[in-house]
């Protein structure tokens, strides 16, 4: 029997669906799917790539990660792993047959393996601590892998007594390289620790002859320390004999072996310490010698290895190239280096096939999500091969473009702007300003819809414009631009933002009495200096901001970063850390200002927050704190990420009238 009731409340739902389908919100940005870590098979005709998505049904609030496999050319697609755990780091065996990849679906994350045929996984390491990154001998024979030291009996005892006193940096427990023997039939053998010292391994790469390993190391695994030490060495297997090739000062990482065998490259500061951010091309002969720098990308900020060219003769290298990204061969000898892209957007997870023919990578643009692009290397001719996110209905993506400004100093700097939902050029529409972190991090040409602390979808579709500075300190525009925030946080880089807020508002887009300002770290320190420094923001919200430099410093896992950017400790210049702290200019504060930090972040420590909440609210300035639960550095929970955005819509509400025009 025809049911008319039943009818009309699928009718309601699916209008509520198809509502909810014309406005960008979190729910929105969280369907999509992160796509990583792509590799190729050594033979270059299968690939291998991580796809993340968000559980959050019901009680969830995880992330779900899966390995997912392809021929080069996208032809039959497949989920290659399915558990309630996530899988991760997928690698091909050398001769194509065997599939390994990290998973926690134990109690700690072990190595398993699949038949590329088909069958289900069996699991390689039962390793007490479990494993970290992981490489195939080249005959495909022996993984290695890297595994942190266990407790010691006693330790183990003191824990189980409720005994375990935490000793501040001492008694680290540091990465070694260990091997085990592959067998496809049984797995009796054990892992063979290989290398043994006061040190912490961060990378290696085997030998071409399967021979020796070389790897990078620093002197203990803290954050802290990754940015000003780090070096190279080399072990052979036969005698666990290591032979130190590059200690000079600064970091030294990301070692790779040329095909030929003959020669090393790495990432390098170039034998001087630069926290604040320096990363070079340099090779070394294999059995020692002088370090020899390549050309320089223009960035010269985030460099990575790609792969070797087959001939040992150039090197592959990623890097950012303004709000884009970068693919450049490297020559060996000499100093030749070119650019391969000329794509709009971001291509991030580049692989190369071993025989220089083809090539894959993750891309997206302001207005196009992340999916999967493979293809022929000459002429960089590909295609789309994933639909994980084209699929998907999303609403109409609104207007976004990449725009210059000269700053007070006449500096050069860009932004993005993104215009709020149908825009009309004749009105003018709120601004949120938003900053990013670093200093040296970047605005790029990514897609907007992404989901993210500061969701700009959501804000456009909510009325705002919403204006994305690349202040100077910024990277991807080179060293000098990134080194030209030094000892000048607050100013310079203040200058920048604002003269671009006034660029918006030139062009008729913003009403200068309805300005907002936010961001996250970096940018929610320059938050709470924007607001000692001005009345002309209406509202503004500090994300994991640090005004206190001086007690920053003293308490953050990163105190070198920072040092390195004041040019010196504050006990012997307390004149340039407190310049630089908006604590030390709270009462120039009148912008209500709301205050969002993690419970647990070791980067910028939840005082910080809590020193600027305090200060405020004593001195009468409309505020409010949202702490957020099992947090560091950012929220790492979905259902806490999307919280973000519509809390600070929120506050802003209260003190800005918005147009509530929609799609």
């Amino acid at each position: 029997m025809f049911n008319i009731k039943k009818l009309i409340s699928v009718s309601i739902l699916l209008l509520a669906v198809n509502v909810q389908s014309q406005n960008w919100t979190p729910e929105t940005s969280i369907q999509l799917k992160q796509i990583s870590d792509l590799n190729f098979s050594d033979k270059g005709d299968k690939i291998a790539f991580v796809v993340r998505e968000a559980l959050i049904e019901g009680e969830q609030s995880e992330y779900l990660s899966q390995v997912w496999v392809t021929n080069s050319d996208g032809s039959d697609l497949v989920q290659f792993t399915y558990d309630k755990k996530s899988s991760n780091r997928p690698r091909f065996s050398p001769n194509g047959k065997y599939l390994a990849f990290i998973s926690q679906r134990t109690d700690k994350p072990q190595l398993w393996i699949m038949n590329i045929a088909g069958g289900g996984p069996w699991q390689f390491t039962h390793e007490k601590e479990g494993v970290g990154a992981f490489h195939w001998s080249p005959n495909g024979q022996t993984i290695a892998f890297l595994m942190k030291d266990p407790l010691t009996d006693e330790e183990e005892k003191d824990k189980k007594e409720k005994r375990d006193v935490i000793l501040v940096d001492q008694n680290f427990k540091l990465s070694h390289i260990y091997t085990k023997k592959f067998n496809s039939k049984s797995d009796t053998t054990k892992a063979t620790r290989l290398t043994n010292g006061a040190y912490d391994i961060t990378g290696f790469d085997w030998s071409p002859d399967g021979k020796k390993i070389v790897f990078s190391h620093r002197p203990e695994p803290t954050f802290n320390s990754g940015f000003g030490s780090g070096d190279i060495s080399i072990v052979n297997l036969s005698n666990k004999k290591v032979k130190t090739l590059v200690d000079w000062e600064g970091v030294d990482t990301s070692p790779s072996f040329s095909p030929d065998g003959k020669l090393i490259a790495f990432v390098s500061n170039g034998g001087k310490r630069e926290e604040i951010g320096l990363s070079d091309i340099f090779v070394i002969k294999s059995n020692g010698g002088k370090p020899k720098k390549l050309a320089e990308t223009p960035n010269r900020g985030r460099a990575g290895i790609i792969n070797w060219s087959s001939d040992s003769q150039h090197l592959y290298v990623s890097d950012l190239d303004r709000t884009q990204s970068q693919i450049y061969k490297i020559g060996v000898q000499g100093k030749t280096i070119n650019a391969l892209l000329d794509y709009e957007g971001i291509v991030s997870s580049p692989a190369i096939s071993n025989d220089e023919t083809k090539i894959i990578f993750v891309k997206q643009t302001v207005d196009k999500p992340s999916e999967v692009f493979s293809g022929l290397l000459k002429g960089l001719k590909t295609k789309k091969i994933t639909n994980f996110n084209s699929d998907l209905d999303l609403p109409t993506i609104t207007k976004t473009e990449l725009i210059k400004w000269k700053s007070k100093d006449g500096l050069e700097i860009e932004g993005l702007l993104s215009y709020p939902a149908n825009y009309n050029k004749r009105k003018k529409y709120p601004l949120a300003l938003i900053i990013h972190g670093g200093p040296a991090g970047v605005f790029t040409q990514s897609f907007t819809g992404n989901p993210g602390i500061y969701t700009i979808q959501y804000f456009t579709d909510n009325g705002y414009a919403v204006l994305r500075p690349n202040p100077r300190g910024s990277t991807g525009y080179g060293k000098d631009f990134r080194y030209a925030n030094f000892k000048d946080w607050g100013f310079g880089d203040y200058e920048d933002i604002m003269s671009g807020v006034d660029k918006v508002i030139d062009m008729g887009v913003a009403d200068p009495k309805r300005l907002a300002v936010m961001g996250w770290s970096y940018g929610g320190y320059m938050t709470s200096f924007v607001v000692t420094r001005t009345d002309r923001f209406k509202a503004a919200s500090m994300g994991a901001g640090l005004p206190n430099l001086i007690s920053m410093t003293t308490t953050t896992d990163i105190p070198d970063y920072l040092v390195a950017h004041m040019g010196g400790e504050f006990w012997d210049d307390y004149e340039t850390y407190e310049k630089h702290s908006a604590m030390y200019r709270i009462k120039n504060v009148v912008t209500p200002t709301q205050i969002l930090h993690g419970e647990n972040d070791l980067r910028v420590p939840f005082t910080q927050g809590q020193e600027f909440y305090v200060a405020l609210k004593r001195r009468g300035v409309q505020t409010e704190m949202a702490v957020y639960p099992r947090t560091p550095h950012g929220p790492r929970e979905p259902k806490l990420l999307m919280d973000v955005s519509p809390r600070i819509l929120n506050w802003l509400d209260k003190y800005i009238e918005r147009s509530t025009d929609r799609k």
